[in-house]
């Protein structure tokens, strides 16, 4: 049953303020009706015995007190699901913007999903093979599991996103989905990802939301909700394989942090709100797999880490709930390498449970570790030669160099458009190793 009011008290950015009607309850979908007819979502984030706080998540420029129209719901903001939606383009709320019209169905569902429940969860296994080397080979991407993917400014991870969705698959015989969730990006950034989707043929298995820079900011934390709900529904009434990229989660914290202040909260760490871990955490923790559900989601968040700074609450909380993470290097971007992935500060920690007979290969295990421990002997070598110079060192450090050098030209630097097989992968990464003498090979 909707249930109208006249007139609002207050309006504070994004927010307004109504007194507080009997009917009302937290959570609960408003729409507001400005005086010229039109129409704007929100919900109710706080209510107190006199005063409602509604966030609007379209903004409220031109509202005025006495002409605003409060309709509430009596339920909370959903979204209509369909196996129609993929191959579409939705804003940030979920609504259709390709001109292909609305999403006729009748399933409808809150987008404030909750965590999966511990219990009823099923381990992760199996990998996601991506198609990119260092991903593939030494930070596997397992089905089920959070990996986010921690860049900087300046740095273009934009490339590596859509190469991943791209290139990722399960195995043929598997249904196969991606929801991709775009917050606070340039328009030419969405141009691109959609310009990219069409010509590589991969539409078809994407669902697209896109919060732009000129849009709403309030907007963006509706949009990797509204695109969790999606997954879910792919997922576990689909039983499909969801795999789900939400960037830039940074955008999404600031959001978050503006309405915190707006509201008048004590702040946290660098002003944002003490609850941002526990926010964050109602994002990534609908990732995963269900005890006798057939489908799962894969969750690869992707944030920019202000000056470089892990520590910062952003990718310093999310590292605690997700299980790894990708981390990309600024030196390697400088060099031209393509994704520039520094594989010594990457780790998946659900690699070990995928990989192996029966999943990847036999030896995937000890390439790895091998990998890993010559590399970051290359870092010492290097370090060195800075110091002695490189015509100093003995034969084996010079071998680690060529080693290091080559390691990167050929393993990590793979650009946007060679996609190799965990085969390809592992047998490249063996033919780099035998640039270094036979006994530093400890770990094959």
């Amino acid at each position: 049953m909707k249930i109208q009011y006249l007139g609002i008290e207050n309006i504070n950015g994004p927010l307004v303020f109504i007194k507080t009607p009997k009917e009302i309850s937290y959570d609960e979908q408003v729409e507001l009706i400005l005086q010229n007819g039109e129409r704007r979502i929100g919900n109710v984030i706080e209510v107190d015995k006199d005063i409602a706080t509604i966030e609007v998540y379209e903004g409220t420029n031109g509202m005025n007190l006495g002409g605003v129209q409060t309709s509430l719901k009596g339920k909370p903001l959903s979204i209509k699901l369909s196996e129609k939606m993929l191959g579409r383009i939705f804003d940030g709320a979920g609504r259709p913007i390709d001109g292909l019209g609305e999403i006729e169905s009748d399933v409808e569902r809150s987008i404030n999903g909750n965590a999966i429940n511990p219990v009823c969860r099923s381990y992760p296994k199996n990998y996601i093979e991506t198609g990119i080397s260092a991903i593939d080979g030494l930070m596997t991407l397992i089905r089920g599991q959070k990996l986010p993917i921690f860049s900087g400014s300046g740095i273009n991870h934009n490339l590596l996103t859509e190469q991943i969705i791209k290139q990722s698959n399960i195995s043929d015989s598997d249904k196969f989905a991606i929801v991709f969730g775009l917050m606070g990006a340039e328009y030419e950034t969405a141009d691109f990802f959609k310009t990219s989707f069409k010509e590589s043929g991969v539409l078809s298995k994407v669902v697209m939301f896109q919060n732009l820079s000129n849009d709403p900011t309030i907007e963006r934390i509706l949009t990797p909700k509204v695109a969790l709900t999606c997954a879910e529904y792919l997922a576990f009434d689909l039983d499909m394989q969801v795999l789900v990229i939400l960037t830039d989660m940074t955008a999404y914290a600031e959001s978050l942090r503006e309405v915190s202040t707006l509201k008048g909260e004590i702040p946290s760490r660098k002003g944002y709100p003490g609850y941002l871990y526990s926010d964050l955490a109602s994002i990534y923790e609908r990732a995963g797999m269900i005890r006798g559900k057939n489908g799962s989601i894969t969750e690869i968040p992707i944030l920019t880490m202000p000056n470089d700074d892990i520590s910062h609450p952003i990718p310093d909380l999310t590292g605690y709930i997700t299980e790894g993470q990708i981390v990309l290097s600024r030196d390697l971007s400088q060099k031209g390498i393509n994704p520039p992935i520094n594989i010594l500060d990457s780790l998946s920690r659900l690699m070990k449970d995928g990989i192996g007979e029966g999943y990847t290969r036999k030896d995937h295990a000890k390439i790895a570790d091998q990998i890993f421990s010559s590399y970051s002997k290359v870092q010492d070598v290097r370090a060195l030669s800075k110091v002695l110079g490189e015509s100093d060192l003995s034969e084996t450090d010079k071998r680690y160099i060529k080693f290091g050098n080559e390691f990167e030209e050929k393993f990590i630097n793979q650009g946007t458009d060679e996609r190799r097989n965990i085969n390809q992968t592992l047998d490249l990464a063996l033919d780099l190793l035998k640039i270094l003498p036979e006994e530093e090979m400890d770990k094959l």
